[in-house]
């Protein structure tokens, strides 16, 4: 009872295909299409390093500078 059979799916799709139509299903198939390539390009582009960086850029990617002992702990310290 709980499993559907080949003949369920075909009875479905076929409501499907009379009530959108042939036209809509078409082309909503292939805006799904256009997104998953704009996906896949969008992914690819992040995954290429930036070329020609520039000095000011690369300064803002280097590791940050050690702060003094105590300063981020927490606690606040009097003199």
């Amino acid at each position: 009872m709980g499993e559907f059979s080949i003949w369920h799916w075909l009875i479905v799709l076929l409501v499907v295909a009379l009530l959108f139509g042939g036209g809509k299903v078409s082309g909503l198939m292939g805006d799904v299409a256009k997104g998953i390539k704009e996906f896949k390009k969008n992914m690819a582009d992040e995954a290429k390093p930036a070329e020609g960086v520039a000095p000011a850029a690369a300064a803002t990617l280097a590791p940050p500078a050690q702060t003094p002992a105590g300063a981020g702990d927490g606690v606040i310290h009097r003199a």
